[in-house]
């Protein structure tokens, strides 16, 4: 982005070659080698001549960009949550917290298009939905809402459907936060509770009990209260973002069916009540 400082001084002769404006680039990386903007410019295909379907376009594949560093980052948070690399694990959890306040910014853009300027072009979407985004569900995996019916509408693509799959294999990482949470109070995780991998996680008593401990004791306990804010921070951002999809949606179409073929509104208002640490939430009623 310019800024004044980029302009030459007024009483100093400006320089086009010195300055680089003459700059060849046959065998140099430019801005537009290095993003591969052309590439990026020539994919939004408009299936109508409405106007807003652009808007539209964008929107969602900006989105899916957004999705895809979160998913970088998630695996990196991972990685070094393995490592026992908190200060990484709290940097990258922030930076997830903030890309979900880009994500919850795009909304206030896409508002801006009526239910005329949705219904010129809705046709032209066919069965495509955002309940069929392979990264979204991904996201949803890692961080321990699992459901493997939700490997379903990804069964067209072997590739998305076997990762997907392979993620509901591992613990969800969410889970591996429990493991810390016992590992680190009790010593050992032989009172920690048992879970399917496979399964959307619920709240459990002993969890929330040992958060508790958290809580009540933060001086004692401040790595993991740190590490407890952070996820509620993330999942603060993330329940917004939800929120914002299901306002967003009843004020284009109302309450008619999705294009996918879900019941629209209403299967997202059901999205809201899902929590990814419950536990974190019902403490907060026993301190």
């Amino acid at each position: 982005m310019a800024s004044p400082e980029d302009s030459p001084p007024s009483n100093t002769a400006y320089d086009p070659q010195k300055d680089g404006a003459k700059m060849r680039f046959d065998d140099a990386m430019s801005y537009g080698d290095y993003l591969q903007v052309e590439t990026l410019l020539d994919i939004q295909t408009c299936h109508s001549p409405a106007h807003d379907e652009m808007l539209f376009i964008i929107q969602h594949q900006t989105s899916e960009l957004w999705m895809k560093l979160i998913l970088h980052e998630l695996a990196e948070t991972r990685l070094a949550f393995q490592q026992g690399n908190m200060p990484v694990v709290f940097k990258m959890l922030s930076r997830i917290s903030r890309i979900f306040e880009q994500l919850n910014n795009q909304w206030d853009v896409l508002r801006t298009m009526t239910p005329a300027d949705y219904t010129s072009f809705r046709d032209s979407l066919g069965l495509s939905s955002g309940f069929q985004s392979f990264q979204y569900r991904m996201i949803e995996f890692i961080l321990g809402n699992r459901n493997p019916n939700m490997l379903k509408p990804h069964e067209h693509v072997p590739h998305f459907h076997s990762q997907l799959a392979q993620e509901l294999n591992q613990p969800s990482f969410y889970d591996t936060v429990i493991d810390y949470l016992f590992q680190t109070l009790d010593g050992n995780l032989d009172a920690r509770p048992k879970m399917a991998l496979d399964t959307p996680h619920v709240a459990h008593e002993d969890v929330q009990a040992r958060w508790k401990i958290v809580y009540e004791n933060t001086a004692d306990n401040w790595t993991l209260y740190e590490l407890a804010e952070k996820l509620m921070d993330l999942e603060d951002y993330f329940r917004r973002w939800r929120f914002n999809h299901v306002t967003t949606v009843e004020r284009v179409i109302g309450f008619k069916r999705g294009t996918g073929g879900t019941s629209g509104v209403k299967y997202l208002r059901r999205m809201l009540e899902v929590e990814l640490f419950p536990e974190l939430w019902n403490v907060r009623g026993d301190l």
